[in-house]
């Protein structure tokens, strides 16, 4: 049987040279990862995209846990380059990355795969299906590597950017995100054993943190803080929730006050649990806090940071709404049961939902880095937030379905408790106006869109 192939191509407002050489930068691989695909970079060997580099990923199909490699067989500047699989799943794999260009500030991106799947004449009826997913997938990367091109990619200075929480659901995203925007990242990790070029060692629960010899930083961004609604809020559960977000935040902040070259800006996360339960009133900035536990923790979590402004350092308490990907948070939970059409209203579904597509929780994060103008706290929500019905409503729409079901008040206070009562059930209408004064450019105002895209659907 011949092979089969899938091609994919993109004008993309950049230069050849630039769309080309951004192939080669660290995190590449992961910023063009769907947050859908159970993909996982565990090793490389060799440098950017060159002849010869090794690749090994794990990778789940219908959830059975496999090993893929690849190696890069082909490389022509600012022209192609080519990887293919030396094991996995295919019987054959070969992936050409095309460049073409078409005037100074132009090019095309191609991407071209000849591919064949195993068992011979019996994977016949799954080709039709392999090239839906290629779709899916191609349509996601060639998004992502245009939109990041045309607008992020050195489009400022380049900083050198501490994060802490770097292997969080933002964080993990972020970190490749501002990689292959054209700056330097060093995460802050605790695990034991060596640390890579990239890592600095730390024990907020022990004082540990050495930023002395960490060299000059210009940007802290910092994302730490225990899942708010992995468990029922037990007081040993709620001291955990606080420790987690004070105890990191506080060291950070006592360590960069006492630095000689201080950063230009920190960017400290809170949430918008900040403004409690607020029925339809819409929320800006400016409003205060609300009577709760979250509200209260949020509160504590801001003021932590405020010594930093004090200090002389830009100082950004980020309030972040319900952040859209499959890849972790609220959405990953949902998509199993809205996919297979057994989606929920909770309780009267009135409360509102504020949310953010990741793509646009990431941009602005780099936004507030780059824009000097911004201080204090930021809404990191979309414009338009959601209803829990309509929320239900359009998730099930992206898959196809309805919802029929409704989780009334009193179970799902049975079931989730105070963690329940403060998290699903309240209502917050946030609008992120500092971000609109200061004009920043949403790529996701509508929820429709926002969870098709992330969704890849």
């Amino acid at each position: 049987m011949k092979f089969n192939t899938y091609t994919k191509r993109t004008r993309i407002s950049a230069p050849v040279e630039m769309t080309f050489a951004w192939h080669a930068r660290d995190g590449a691989i992961s910023r063009l990862t769907p947050p859908w695909a159970p993909l996982e970079m565990i090793a490389r060997k060799g440098n950017g995209i060159d002849k010869g580099v090794k690749v090994t990923f794990k990778i789940r199909i219908f959830k059975i846990p496999m090993i893929w490699k690849a190696e890069h067989i082909e490389y022509q500047q600012n022209k192609l380059f080519k990887d293919c699989q030396t094991k996995g799943p295919f019987s054959k794999w070969e992936h050409t990355h095309r460049f073409e260009s078409e005037d100074e500030n132009t090019s095309f991106m191609e991407d071209d795969l000849e591919f064949k799947l195993p068992f011979g004449f019996l994977s016949r009826p799954f080709y039709g299906f392999a090239k839906k997913e290629f779709e899916r997938m191609f349509s996601y990367r060639h998004r992502v590597l245009k939109y990041d091109l045309e607008h992020h990619v050195d489009k400022a200075k380049k900083k050198r950017i501490l994060i802490s929480g770097a292997t969080g659901t933002i964080g993990s995203i972020l970190v490749p995100f501002l990689r292959t925007s054209g700056h330097e990242v060093i995460r802050l990790v605790r695990k034991s054993g060596e640390l890579l070029n990239d890592e600095i060692f730390w024990d907020p629960y022990k004082g540990i943190l050495d930023l002395e010899n960490a060299g000059a930083i210009d940007a802290i961004i910092n994302l730490n803080g225990a899942d708010i609604s992995r468990n029922r809020w037990t007081d040993k559960q709620k001291k955990l929730i606080i420790d987690s977000r004070i105890i990191p935040t506080r060291l950070l902040v006592q360590r960069m006050k006492n630095l000689d070259h201080k950063p230009e800006v920190f960017i400290s996360s809170s949430a918008i649990g900040f403004y409690g339960e607020r029925q339809d009133n819409i929320l800006t900035e400016s409003d205060t806090m609300g009577d709760s536990f979250i509200s209260r923790v949020c509160k504590k979590w801001e003021d932590a940071s405020a010594d930093a402004q004090k200090a002389g350092i830009r100082t950004i308490q980020l309030r972040i709404g319900v952040v859209l990907t499959p890849a972790g948070g609220a959405l990953a939970r949902m998509e199993l049961p809205f996919k297979a059409g057994c989606g929920v209203n909770l309780s009267h579904g009135r409360q509102y939902m504020s949310w953010i597509s990741m793509d646009d929780a990431l941009s602005g994060i780099l936004y507030i880095l780059n824009n000097d103008k911004i201080n204090g706290s930021v809404n990191l929500t979309a414009p338009s937030p959601a209803t829990n019905k309509e929320f239900s409503q359009t998730l099930a729409r992206v898959f196809g379905k309805k919802v029929y079901f409704t989780i009334p008040k009193f179970l799902a206070v049975a079931l989730w408790g105070q963690m329940g009562q403060e998290t699903l059930l309240a209502s917050a209408r946030v609008m992120p106006v500092k971000l609109l004064d200061n004009g920043f450019s949403f790529q996701h105002k509508e929820l429709f869109t926002a969870l098709k895209d992330v969704l890849g659907r």
